[in-house]
C-alpha cells in the first residue's frame, strides 16, 4: 500500500488563482495524495502566491515564511512556493528566499504531483528562469487554439492528467477538486491578457489571451452546480475579449444564457471587464437575461485623459459616465465597481480633479483605490515624471476617503430596493449573505434580519432597510426563500 502523503494548499491573491490552486488539487488528488485544510497537518505546503503589487508579494513571503516556521514544529517537512510571484521571479525568488524548499512554474503543474514527490524525497527541482510568456502563442488570436504544450492554469481537463493517473469519477468531473463547501466558486473564462497597459506586468506572466471552449466551461459550470454551487464567478484578465480566438468576438453573449440554464445555479456573475470592449449586445444580455447578474466589474483606472493614454489606455470622463447611464437606464439596480490608480506619472491636480468629478458622479457600489508604484518590467517604470512618494501618498489617502463616502452613499441609496441575497453564512455573528450587485470578497454584503430557513446556499428575496457603510441590513420577505427564478435580476 503506499505511503500516506498530504498536501495543503495555500492560495493568496485573486479568484484566478484560486481557481489553480483548485485544479492543482485535483492533479495531487488524483495521483494519491489526501488533502488537509491545515498546512502544519501536511507533509508539503504549497503555497499559491501572488505577484501583481508589492503588497501582495509581501504578503506571499510572509506565507512561505509562516509555512517554514511549520516545519520546527508540526508535521510540516517541505514549503512549495507556485503561482504567480513563483512564475515571475523563477530562480530569483528561490535564491533570494531559501525557506522554501521549491519554486515552481506554471510548467511544473501538469508534473505538480512529481515536483512535491521529489521536494519531499530531498531532492531538489532546478527553479525556472523566468520568460516572456506572450512569447509563448502565435501573435494571431485565430491561431492559438491549436498551440500545443502550453501550461493554461485553471484549463485542465481529466484528459491531461499522466497516464494511469486516474481523474475524479463522472462525466462532468473537470480536473479540479474543491477545497471549501461555499455556494459560489470561480470558473476561468479565459487566460493571459493582450492589452499592454503600461503599468501592468500581468501579461508578461500570464501570456496572451486564449479562451476556454464554451463546452469545457458549461461541463465544469454543471459539475459545480452539481457539487452545490448556486453561483459562479466568470474570471480571468478581460472577459469582454472572450472568444475573439474561437472566431467569434460575441461568443460571451451567446455562452451565458446557457450558463444561466444550468440545473441548480442560481446566478452567473461575470467580472473584469474593459470598458473600451463593451458592446451594446454583451450590456444586454447582463442586464435582461434571468439569473444572469447585472453586475459590471469595470477596469476604469483614471478618468483624466492625459492620464489615461500614459496608461496605454482609452476613454474620459464623459464617455465612462454615458456608459454608466447606458447600463442603469437598462438595469437601475445594476451594480458597478471598479478599481483606479492615483499618483501615476505625469498626474497633476487638475487630473487628479477630474477623477474626482468621475467618482461624484459614477454612483459606484465599490471602489478600490491604489497609489502607483513601479512594476518590474512595465513601460510605466520607465517614465521619467514620477511623483514625489509623500504626494502619491497624500492622493491615496484623499481618493480612497472621497471612495468610502460615495460607496456609503450608494448604498444609502439602495434603502427600499428588494435585492436577491444569496446567503453564504449563518453563526452566531449573524447570517450573511451577496446581493447581485456585490461580488465575492470585494464588494460588501448584506446582514439579513434572522428568520427561519435561512441557510447556506439559499436564495432569499429581502428588502434593504438600512447599511452600515457598503454593508446592507435587509429583512427577508414572506414566502421568499428559493426565490431562483428571477434571481440575480
Amino acid at each position: 500500500m503506499p505511503e500516506r502523503r498530504t498536501v495543503a494548499l495555500v492560495t493568496l491573491g485573486c479568484a484566478r488563482n484560486e481557481v489553480d490552486s483548485e485544479e492543482l488539487a485535483g492533479r495531487l488528488e488524483a495521483d494519491g495524495w489526501q488533502l488537509v485544510e491545515d498546512a502544519e497537518e501536511a507533509d508539503v505546503a504549497v503555497v499559491n502566491t501572488c505577484g501583481f503589487v508589492d503588497a501582495a508579494k509581501k504578503d506571499s513571503v510572509d506565507a512561505l515564511l509562516e509555512a517554514n516556521d511549520l516545519k520546527s514544529h508540526g508535521r510540516t517537512q517541505a514549503v512549495v512556493a507556485v503561482g504567480c510571484m513563483a512564475e515571475r521571479y523563477g530562480k530569483e525568488l528561490a535564491e533570494a528566499l531559501p525557506e522554501a524548499d521549491g519554486v515552481l512554474g506554471f510548467d511544473d503543474y501538469a508534473d505538480i504531483s512529481d515536483r512535491l514527490q521529489t521536494i519531499l524525497n530531498g531532492g531538489i527541482h532546478a527553479s525556472h528562469t523566468p520568460r516572456d510568456r506572450r512569447k509563448l502563442l502565435p501573435i494571431s488570436p485565430a491561431e492559438r487554439q491549436s498551440a500545443q504544450d502550453v501550461a493554461l492554469p485553471g484549463h485542465g481537463a481529466p484528459s491531461d492528467l499522466p497516464e494511469g493517473v486516474a481523474p475524479q469519477s463522472g462525466p462532468r468531473a473537470p480536473l479540479r477538486r474543491r477545497l471549501d463547501g461555499a455556494p459560489v466558486a470561480s470558473v476561468k473564462l479565459a487566460s493571459g491578457c493582450d492589452r499592454r497597459c503600461s503599468f501592468c506586468a500581468i501579461p508578461s506572466f500570464r501570456g496572451s489571451f486564449i479562451s476556454r471552449r464554451p463546452s469545457d466551461v458549461l461541463n465544469e459550470t454543471r459539475w459545480l452546480a452539481e457539487q452545490g454551487v448556486k453561483e459562479v464567478m466568470l474570471v480571468s484578465e478581460n472577459n469582454t475579449s472572450y472568444g475573439k480566438d474561437l472566431g467569434d468576438i460575441r461568443l460571451l453573449e451567446s455562452l451565458l444564457p446557457e450558463l444561466a440554464e444550468v440545473d441548480g445555479l442560481e446566478r452567473v456573475r461575470v467580472s473584469y471587464l474593459q470598458p473600451a470592449e463593451m458592446r451594446p449586445g454583451l450590456i444586454d444580455v447582463l442586464t435582461s437575461t434571468p439569473k444572469v447578474a447585472p453586475y459590471f466589474d469595470l477596469s476604469f483606472q483614471h478618468s483624466a485623459p492625459g492620464v489615461l493614454r500614459a496608461m496605454r489606455r482609452f476613454g474620459d470622463t464623459d464617455r465612462f459616465l454615458e456608459l454608466l447611464d447606458t447600463i442603469r437606464s437598462k438595469a437601475p439596480q445594476a451594480g458597478v465597481r471598479s478599481n483606479f490608480i492615483v499618483g501615476f506619472p505625469g498626474e497633476s491636480e487638475a487630473d487628479l480633479a477630474e477623477l474626482e468629478r468621475f467618482l461624484n458622479g459614477a454612483r459606484l457600489d465599490a471602489i478600490g483605490v491604489f497609489g502607483y508604484s513601479d512594476e518590474d518590467g512595465t513601460e510605466a517604470a520607465t517614465y521619467d515624471d514620477k511623483l514625489d512618494a509623500d504626494v502619491v501618498a497624500e492622493r491615496l489617502a484623499r481618493v480612497s476617503r472621497l471612495a468610502e463616502e460615495l460607496v456609503s452613499q450608494r448604498a444609502e441609496e439602495r434603502v427600499g430596493e428588494t435585492v436577491h441575497v444569496l446567503v453564504e453564512s449563518v453563526d452566531g455573528e449573524g447570517v450573511h449573505g451577496r446581493g447581485a450587485h456585490q461580488a465575492p470578497e470585494t464588494d460588501g454584503q448584506v446582514l439579513l434580519t434572522p428568520g427561519e430557513g435561512l441557510s447556506v446556499g439559499r436564495m432569499v428575496e429581502a428588502k434593504v432597510v438600512g447599511t452600515e457603510g457598503v454593508d446592507l441590513v435587509a429583512e427577508p420577505l414572506p414566502g421568499s426563500f428559493g426565490c431562483s427564478e428571477e434571481a440575480g435580476r
